[in-house]
């Protein structure tokens, strides 16, 4: 390890040139995405679905990020960002970063996964590849099913260019009028409601060796295309050209003004739907210019915001290719475990899951975790097993008074909700915190907390000027002669479908301390409280951004007195300009750092006397790294955390979010381990460099492969070996000295 080392002299630690700009962060992560799409290791149709999420990230990114910036720099904001950019000047490099990402992945997909797919059996063909057969069933189907669906619009003097929607696929389409050889233009929208792929019947399909192929078919737009004259009868179809854009989605809200927030966010969704300002315009890189310019005109757009592509558009669409029943191209299947501790546990609630053992004799819920607190790891733990559990034991316990939760997303058809909804109808005082301003799931949150009221739940929506970003839920129970609080503290959203995506942790407890603050966290939330310290949470944006600098520089203060200074800390993002500069400080000072930084990254690390001593991997695989955890050596007396905060400024300033101390020695040590494993991952492991690039690591003769992801599962299986060895509490501090 480094020795430890004062400051020789005084660095400033604002400078623009020590820090990542935000959005190229960002555009980097999204690269390792398209990464994953085009290394041979990852299975087939794993990377469709990379591809997918690739596109499908962009689309947002543009909906919010790019939107907000073009925002800017028609308001004339002069401002600069922290690494000294202006919008228009974060807009150019932008533009000159994502286009060559685009290419290639336009590039990978046409000239390397077409064919892959087509050697296994999947044939994505163009109609004009197809033979007569197939071309007559497919006009027959265009006919039965698509023709009713469609609606041409012309474009002339008395047909103004029409509305186009948000993410839609269209057809710019020119045709003649055979009468007065007149030239028209008209718009066609393929029609989001009918599925993007048209597969083939199996006897129309090609064989691969003299098998019949998986899946063969045409992209909708393409059988669209091809029968444009059943749209324009009595018309010369010319030419047709796939268009696509991207308009501005995000909220525009003013709480102050707000009399109902439910209602005044009912309203911006509304225009959502509808759109705001076009971002992106997305052509074929063969559509003629006279058309390419019409649309630049007619939507109000320039040349910079045009992307042309070679192929189809919309690859976020491949996603459809998933549902195949084809195993060997995916990666192998995860089983979710049911956490050791609470595999024998006698249940009150009907109608649990079935994959849930229930045996009479074993201890309830609340038994387990009054033993001793209890970690779950997702997706690698169940779930269901663990919080939904927990949530559907309550509301049928009869002992249980009162639940109280935080919502920031879920799922639809939640089970969650739907045991809220049952411990109300059980008579326990229900209250819920409802995120409306979670940014694409307002309308899901809407229709929930309109669910949850119709029964008597106490929904509230949070604080003007506050998303509630904080993960918990505290359940009173009677117990003899005490009242007992047992509360979930966690880093992910509760909702089913993505804990079984996302690496996300949670912690349950009946620690008196904890529960009393959380219940000042709810009454913080639900009422006129303005509680300024709490006993052991971090809370923002009440105390966390004081407490996580002074964890730091209680790092610097012992490496200056000749101690190990070390910090491990993971989570999705890192931009605080505050927190990143205290970091400096704490390299400065021979302070060891690592950080697991999954997304946009804004600190450069191996900057001579700025930040030598700190190391960024990024990990991005099956899985999406979501969890938040912070160790701090401290002189051996070693603190770590989890909660649900990034270090972002939105974290620690703008939002409601709980970060958690783990006071059980062993769970302390399971999270440490966790974090070794990380580290030594050489599989989807990316190291940031000083100039803001990511190289990934790969294994050697002296480091076979080690996917943390992989070992993580194998952990959850109860194997033993590296996946259960590799670090220990003591390791930690010491796994990069070598």
């Amino acid at each position: 390890m480094p020795k430890s080392k004062k400051a020789s002299h005084p660095i400033n630690l604002s400078d623009p040139q020590y820090y990542i700009n935000r959005e190229l962060s960002w555009l980097e992560f999204n690269r390792k995405v398209l990464h994953e799409a085009c290394d041979p290791r990852t299975p087939l149709l794993e990377r469709l679905k990379f591809l997918a999420i690739f596109s499908s990230n962009l689309d947002e990114y543009f909906m919010v990020r790019v939107a907000a910036l073009k925002q800017q720099v028609e308001a004339k904001v002069a401002q600069l960002t922290f690494d000294g950019r202006t919008p228009q000047q974060q807009l150019d490099d932008i533009s000159s970063t994502l286009r060559p990402q685009v290419a290639q992945q336009h590039e990978h997909f046409e000239q390397i996964l077409r064919p892959l797919l087509a050697n296994h059996g999947i044939h994505i063909l163009n109609y004009i590849d197809l033979t007569e057969k197939q071309q007559k069933y497919l006009d027959n189907y265009f006919n039965e099913q698509i023709f009713p669906v469609l609606t041409p619009l012309a474009v002339d003097p008395s047909h103004p260019f029409p509305y186009i929607s948000n993410l839609s696929l269209n057809l710019a389409v020119v045709v003649k009028n055979p009468e007065t050889e007149e030239e028209l233009f008209a718009r066609v929208k393929v029609p989001n409601v009918l599925p993007r792929f048209l597969p083939l019947p199996a006897e129309l399909g090609i064989e691969n060796n003299g098998q019949p192929a998986h899946w063969t078919g045409i992209p909708l737009e393409q059988a669209i295309a091809h029968n444009l004259e059943c749209l324009f009868p009595g018309m010369n179809i010319q030419e047709y050209h796939p268009f696509r854009i991207t308009r501005d989605a995000d909220l525009a809200l003013e709480e102050d003004e707000a009399d109902d927030l439910l209602l005044a966010i009912e309203q911006e969704l509304r225009k959502r739907r509808v759109g705001g300002d076009p971002v992106r315009l997305e052509i074929q890189a063969q559509t003629p210019e006279v058309i390419r310019n019409r649309l630049l005109e007619d939507l109000d757009l320039t040349e910079s915001d045009l992307y042309e592509v070679d192929g189809l558009l919309g690859l976020r669409d491949l996603m459809y290719f998933m549902a195949l029943p084809l195993p060997e191209l995916k990666d192998p299947p995860r089983q979710s475990l049911v956490p050791p501790r609470l595999q024998r546990l006698r249940v009150p609630e009907p109608n649990l899951n079935p994959n849930i053992r229930q045996i009479e004799e074993g201890k309830d819920f609340f038994a387990v975790i009054r033993e001793r607190d209890l970690l779950v790891h997702h997706p690698y733990q169940s779930f269901s097993a663990s919080v939904v559990r927990f949530i559907t034991h309550a509301a049928h316990d009869p002992d249980v008074l009162a639940i109280k939760m935080s919502l920031y997303r879920t799922s639809g058809n939640s089970p969650i909700v739907n045991a809220l909804i049952a411990a109300a109808e059980n008579g326990k005082q229900v209250s819920v915190l409802v995120e409306l301003k979670a940014r694409f799931d307002e309308e899901n949150n809407i229709y929930w907390a309109r669910r949850l009221e119709s029964v008597g739940v106490h929904v509230v929506y949070g604080l003007v000027g506050l998303k509630t970003h904080c993960k918990i839920i505290m359940v009173v129970r009677r117990e003899q002669d005490c009242i007992r609080r047992y509360v979930h503290i966690g880093t992910g959203n509760y909702n089913q479908k993505t804990a079984r995506l996302y690496t996300d942790l949670g912690l349950f407890s009946c620690r008196e301390e904890l529960g009393a603050d959380v219940t000042d966290v709810f009454n913080f939330l639900t009422g006129y409280s303005r509680q300024k310290s709490y006993r052991q949470l971090l809370v923002a944006p009440v105390n966390m951004r004081d407490r996580f600098e002074a964890l730091i520089r209680r790092e610097i203060e012992h490496a200056q007195n000749g101690m190990n200074g070390r910090i491990v800390a993971k989570m999705n993002a890192l931009v605080d300009p505050l927190i990143i500069a205290t970091l400096y400080e704490a390299s400065r000072a021979g302070v060891q750092i690592d950080l697991i930084v999954r997304g946009v990254c804004c600190l450069r690390p191996g900057l001579k006397e700025i930040s030598e001593n700190i190391r960024v991997i990024s990990i991005v695989g099956r899985f999406l790294e979501h969890s938040r955890i912070f160790y701090f050596y401290n002189n051996a007396q070693e603190e770590i955390y989890i909660g649900s905060a990034d270090w972002m400024p939105r974290n620690l300033d703008r939002r409601v979010e709980v970060v958690t101390p783990v006071q059980d020695s062993d769970i302390a040590k399971d999270l440490q381990e966790i974090l070794g494993i990380m580290l030594a991952d050489n599989r989807q492991a990316w190291e940031l460099q000083p100039d803001g690039n990511y190289v990934q690591r790969r294994p050697c003769d002296a480091c076979p492969e080690a996917s943390s992801q992989k070992a993580l599962m194998t952990m959850a299986l109860g194997a033993t070996g590296l996946a259960s060895n590799l670090i220990s509490s003591k390791k930690i501090y010491s796994y990069l000295d070598n």
